[in-house]
């Protein structure tokens, strides 16, 4: 509603506004008030507020574009989260190994770069509007779509086939090599990342050519193989690589839901938000899980990876309902 009334420019410049707010207040905050603990989260909650915004605003936006290929803009889009993600791992890791850890105030204003730039051009471009039809653009409308509900539950798993493994892909791999934690970071994350972006890019090539549930399908068996093979891996090489494969596979499962849904449900600003919501409550549920798992089994990761097993059984589920849904329309 709040972004209803004001537009999507408007909020898309507050939105970065919070973010580079957030960044520079994280370099200097916890120094001025005297309390780190206290800086550090006022900090983190003023750019976390840019970062939801940008989450529910960003995709509608793209959405709204005059393009032909919906599902290729989406896909395309959201590769340079994970351009993004392996960006910040890399340039992070090596400012800290040339700088020290010392430096990471410098750090941030350094990020804090990012948004503001963003913020400038947002202000010089048109930014389109996603209007919504019919009592689906109302919650109460949505609240009351059985294939929305359906949607939540595909980008709940989505966020949490994710985040079990990336969240954990540093420690997996420091424990799993016995390396130091830059090159876990490496190892891990950033391999994570760049098989994410490059899952999404490939189905930015080929989306005129596959049907997105059947991509999504294909995804969610690779990424229960992927699961499967980092809990079970005899070595941990093979580990590993079942992370690089469940980083590939993982790609195309966020953008695709929010593609599958904008064809089928016309719920606008609030549709996205809600998906917002439920994806984000997944990248917290998935590696919230994998942490409690592996605590119970003695520190076993891989028995934390296992039990997560059911986030990309649910996300199969959840799509062929939704292919008998597509065909029975």
């Amino acid at each position: 509603l709040f972004i209803d009334r004001i537009g999507y420019k408007a909020s898309a410049i507050l939105a970065h506004l919070f973010s580079a707010a957030g960044l520079l207040l994280f370099s200097s905050l916890p120094e001025w008030l005297g309390n780190p603990f206290a800086g550090l989260l006022i900090s983190v909650m003023v750019y976390a507020v840019g970062g939801g915004l940008l989450e529910v605003l960003i995709s509608p936006i793209v959405e709204a574009c005059p393009t032909e290929r919906k599902e290729a803009a989406m896909s395309l889009l959201h590769s340079f989260y994970c351009w993004g993600h392996a960006g910040v791992v890399a340039v992070s890791t090596l400012f800290f190994a040339l700088a020290g850890v010392s430096n990471w105030r410098v750090m941030a204003c350094l990020w804090a770069v990012i948004p503001v730039l963003n913020l400038i051009y947002f202000c010089l471009v048109p930014v389109p509007f996603l209007e919504a039809s019919g009592e689906e653009s109302r919650g109460t409308g949505l609240l009351r779509n059985g294939l929305f509900w359906l949607m939540v539950l595909l980008m709940l798993c989505a966020g949490a086939c994710e985040q079990a493994v990336s969240q954990w892909a540093s420690t997996f791999a420091e424990k799993g090599l016995g390396v130091t934690k830059t090159v876990g970071d490496l190892a891990g994350p950033l391999t994570f990342a760049i098989l994410m972006g490059a899952a999404r890019v490939l189905y930015a090539k080929c989306s005129d050519r596959v049907e997105i549930t059947k991509y999504m399908t294909a995804s969610g068996i690779l990424c229960l193989f992927s699961y499967l093979l980092i809990a079970f891996a005899p070595v941990p090489a093979l580990g590993l690589i079942g992370c690089g494969l469940c980083g590939f596979s993982v790609g195309v499962l966020w953008p695709g839901t929010f593609s599958l849904a904008a064809k089928r449900i016309r719920g606008g600003t609030t549709m996205f938000a809600w998906f917002a919501l439920a994806g984000d409550l997944g990248c917290m549920s998935g590696p919230g899980l994998v942490g409690w798992a592996a605590g119970r089994a003695g520190d076993n990761l891989q028995a934390g990876i296992f039990t997560a097993v059911v986030f990309p059984v649910l996300l199969l589920i959840g799509l062929a309902i939704a292919g008998r849904t597509g065909k029975s329309k």
